[in-house]
């Protein structure tokens, strides 16, 4: 791949991103280009690290380490936690991921060794921030909108639990479509990473399609574990928490629209 085309096309698909993102009128459209941008930079670093890191154990370890560690962060800022709960994330997301990839490595059915463990791993890791966060902000959207709910079984005499069942069932049912979908269409709708990476790196299809269906089956496992670490966590409030944003959101929306 030449360097000045990529450049090129990178800038042109982050002006239109940036672009209909702004037209739409959509809260802080830079963040598009932006994340494009380090994506870049990120991957550059990544490409120069693995270099070194990607046949040691040790460093492979370290290097999930730092991984877990961006994803809490970033967990921990989109959904506005304390940051005192960072180590609470950081446990979640760490025995959700790996406790499938144990189990990839325990049956054998992929080589045990630091190329692999770093990509299974990766791969999870990944996913499993996207799921903390998506249940995160489905269930506090989720007592919000269940409110009168839940504190009409509080009165009732229930738990704290057993009042909030059913609207946190419906954040954890939320937070789990995107992996399930992902993989009921998985080549028909897409061609996910794992699979076309395999196929340029020159593994056969069959072998290619085995190690992305292990990936999918890892990637539900860990966001049925991380919706059910989030449920047993934050799913029984004894008092209901007040979704300010989500209010001052809409307020927002109302503004906007009223003013268009």
């Amino acid at each position: 791949m030449n360097l000045l085309p990529f450049v090129v096309t990178v800038a042109i698909l982050a002006a239109l991103s940036l672009a209909i993102v702004a037209l739409l009128r959509l809260e802080r459209p830079y963040l598009q280009p932006v994340a494009i941008l380090r994506a870049v930079l990120q991957l550059a670093i990544l490409t120069l690290i693995l270099n070194g890191v990607i046949s040691d154990g040790i460093w492979v370890a370290l290097f999930l380490a730092v991984m877990v560690g961006a994803a809490t962060w970033v967990v921990v800022r989109r959904l506005e936690m304390p940051f005192r709960m960072a180590w609470l994330i950081a446990v979640v997301i760490t025995v959700a991921s790996a406790v499938p990839v144990v189990v990839i490595f325990l049956s054998g059915t992929v080589q045990f060794s630091p190329r692999y463990v770093l990509a299974v791993g990766g791969i999870i890791i990944g996913n499993t921030m996207t799921v903390s966060t998506l249940m995160g902000r489905s269930l506090a959207a989720s007592f919000d909108s269940g409110r009168d709910e839940i504190e009409g079984w509080l009165a009732l005499g229930a738990t704290p639990r057993l009042a909030s069942q059913r609207v946190v069932r419906v954040a954890a049912s939320t937070a789990l479509i995107p992996g399930t979908d992902q993989a009921r269409t998985t080549g028909l709708v897409t061609l996910p990473g794992a699979f076309v990476g395999a196929i340029f790196a020159g593994a056969s299809p069959l072998v290619a399609a085995e190690f992305q269906v292990l990936v999918l089956a890892s990637i539900l496992v860990a966001s049925a574990l991380t919706v059910a670490f989030f449920a047993r966590i934050f799913g029984a409030p004894a008092v209901v928490p007040t979704n300010g944003r989500l209010r001052e959101r809409a307020a927002r929306a109302r503004e906007l629209k009223a003013t268009s």
